[in-house]
């Protein structure tokens, strides 16, 4: 819990829907474009009277943030950093997909203050992307790294997914090698979930996906592989090199206040959490729906077991101030003598194979 906030940016604009995405987006236009992101500079005025904390993250997500063009995107980051008090050299990132990335000037946008970068690869090898419904191609996320490169920003993360149809572990390891030969500083590695009203869902018959077994063992053998290469897994998807982790990500887990700006986007303030709905003529008038109380006990012990790291006694101590209760950890003694946690003087955390059962473990446990 910081004395600092994050913001977070929601661009639903893209190109084309892929078939497992069920996050808010849509097609647009220039027009659209441009009359989205006046109703965005509006609320980012609105909601920077809303706190007089300091910004240290801001984070433009999608959809596909960069189909918005330079312009835009330059102007967003401007009236962020003219409306709220920021920290020097604040964490600046901006979700990019490589077929419109390559049209974007990193260089402007990097003086504006952009200074972290994360492209949607999902995978380097082209029969998955196929399936994946990606208009891209491994060449163009080569080609948009080095272009990002050149312009001094070495911060970035690439996407890989996990449980693809017909995926094999040399698929997957093709996919980190490239990731690696790219020298990117960032990986996050998601496991593919069929959700409702998607087109994965509407026609999951058609599709040959891994089983459960074979899908874990595509993550474990991801965390091994990833760990050999120099990248440490610090969250259940999500590995660095050291110092490169994501700063915006780090405080949903670590239950540190953040903004959410945009159509479907959450936020947590002031101890309550609220979100928007998924409809822009919502966002534009500003309807909020109340989410209820957050940082209660069970939410920050979820949270923080999402971490490598996992749950800090002492840290939970100073939160709360009380121990941590003794039927938690009486419970967690089943799950560490199952491999599936484990526990030193100063925490409990779960272990690669425990993060692939995480969910009905917390059930148990909270």
């Amino acid at each position: 819990m910081s004395d600092t906030i994050g913001i977070y940016i929601h661009i639903p604009f893209c190109r084309s829907k892929c078939p497992y995405c069920d996050f808010f987006s849509m097609r647009g236009n220039e027009s659209e474009y441009d009359n989205y992101v006046e109703i965005l500079i509006d609320k980012i005025e609105y909601w920077s009277k809303k706190t007089d904390k300091t910004v240290d993250t801001v984070y433009i997500g999608g959809g596909t943030p960069s189909v918005i063009g330079t312009e835009n995107l330059f102007n967003i980051i401007k009236k962020v950093k003219n409306c709220f008090k920021l920290q020097p050299n604040p964490e600046i990132t901006i979700e990019v997909n490589p077929e419109s990335g390559g049209k974007i000037d990193f260089k402007k946008l990097k003086g504006a203050g952009l200074n972290r970068v994360s492209i949607g690869l999902q995978s380097a090898v082209k029969e998955e992307l196929k399936c994946l419904g990606r208009i891209h191609n491994a060449e163009s996320v080569k080609n948009t790294v080095e272009l990002i490169k050149e312009t001094g920003i070495d911060n970035i993360s690439l996407d890989l997914m996990l449980g693809i149809p017909e995926q094999t572990k040399e698929n997957l390891k093709k996919s980190i090698d490239f990731c690696v030969d790219l020298n990117v500083k960032h990986i996050s590695s998601y496991i593919l979930k069929i959700e409702e009203n998607t087109n994965y869902y509407k026609n999951k018959d058609k599709y040959n996906f891994p089983d459960e077994n074979s899908t874990a063992d595509l993550y474990l053998y991801a965390v091994e592989y990833l760990s050999k290469k120099g990248f440490s897994q610090y969250e259940i998807s999500n590995f660095s090199k050291q110092n490169f982790e994501s700063k915006h990500n780090l405080k949903y887990w670590n239950l540190d206040e953040y903004i959410g700006i945009g159509p479907a986007a959450h936020s947590f303030l002031n101890g309550k959490r609220f979100y928007y709905q998924r409809n822009i003529e919502s966002f534009k008038n500003n309807n909020i729906i109340n989410d209820g109380i957050g940082g209660t006990k069970e939410e920050y012990i979820m949270l923080q077991l999402r971490l490598k790291s996992g749950l800090d006694f002492k840290k939970y101590e100073e939160v709360f101030g009380e121990d941590l209760s003794k039927d938690f950890l009486n419970k967690a003694n089943k799950y560490i003598k199952s491999g599936f946690m484990e526990k030193t003087n100063d925490s409990i955390f779960f272990t690669s194979k425990g993060f692939l059962v995480s969910n009905s473990i917390l059930s148990d446990l909270i």
